[in-house]
């Protein structure tokens, strides 16, 4: 039940989101479903505020093994499959903070590591009290801790990573419950990189189905073009063929799940196209039950 090895089948959890509004996500929500709640919080939101939290410890780790500047790069099946350093140290985080908090967790992480004691400064036993502060959405109040899987992702965008594409980078900790994607929260180590002295770095975005999305300000894309976001390290001919067939006004090709997920959210695509087998639900659960959840404000 612990994180190491999952080569699980990548199937996407869910559908089609309605189209999209241009309004800061979670705003529109505060007045309806912000709640000071008298009793305990559900379970569902303490597991997503540690989430929120752990992402947080995630962001600085990825950020020190850049600096210290051995990345510990190995290739795992190919040139375009690698894990480094990061890629190893988050997970460990990730996996063993959860399961500490919630040992009764499923939790599934996409690197396949030996059982290893883990150093008590990767563990983080926080909550924010801001994903506190939220109801729980009535349909998913009485989840327990054993009926959820966790799907992590601890360096989204390796490749892009080791080629100092830093804004590529997502650290994803998805939630799924009955095999659906329910919530997620999607951490940028190097989000406003590219600003300048002075700019906050790195941001943590969260979202739960029914509940809204955080952290992130929703955009539609520009009006009357269709711009596709795809796959900038995994292309094939059926994926350009797919492509050319859409007739798209622009395309986009950057690394991560994750990176894609949010441009679409921001409206710098319009569209994600990638018609291959590859993505796994490490890949696919956080950033589909955050794309999912912004359909609440529509």
């Amino acid at each position: 039940r612990m994180c190491a090895a999952a080569r699980v089948a990548g199937e996407q959890f869910s559908s089609a989101v309605p189209g999209l509004g241009d309004q800061p996500i979670g705003g529109r929500l505060s007045g309806r479903l912000f709640s000071t709640m008298s009793g305990s919080p559900a379970f569902l939101m303490r597991l997503v505020a540690s989430g929120f939290s752990i992402a947080e410890k995630a962001q600085v780790i990825v950020q020190q093994v850049m600096s210290g500047g051995d990345l510990g790069v190995v290739e795992k099946t190919g040139a375009n499959d690698l894990q480094t350093k990061a890629d190893r140290l988050v997970q460990l985080s990730i996996c063993s903070s959860l399961a500490r908090k919630f040992p009764k967790l499923t939790i599934i992480g996409e690197e396949d590591l030996p059982l290893q004691d883990v150093d008590e400064d990767l563990i983080e036993s926080g909550q924010s009290e801001e994903v506190l502060k939220y109801s729980c959405p009535p349909q998913y109040s009485h989840i327990k801790e054993d009926e959820i899987v966790v799907w992590v992702d601890p360096l989204d965008g390796t490749k892009e990573y080791t080629e100092g594409l830093l804004d590529h980078v997502t650290v994803l900790i998805g939630f799924s419950y009955a095999g659906k994607a329910i919530a997620g929260v999607i951490n940028q180590p190097y989000y406003n990189y590219q600003a300048g002295a002075g700019a906050v770095l790195g941001r943590t975005i969260w979202g739960v189905l029914n509940l809204g999305v955080f952290g992130i300000q929703l955009k539609e894309a520009p009006e009357g073009k269709h711009i596709i976001t795809t796959t900038r390290s995994h292309s094939s001919k059926l994926v350009n063929d797919c492509i050319c067939a859409m007739k798209a006004d622009e395309v986009i090709r950057v690394g991560g799940a994750g990176n894609k997920v949010i441009q679409l959210i921001e409206g710098k695509a319009s569209a994600y196209v990638f018609a291959s087998p590859g993505c796994k639900k490490w890949d696919t659960c956080a950033p589909e039950a955050i794309l999912h959840a912004v359909s609440v404000l529509e």
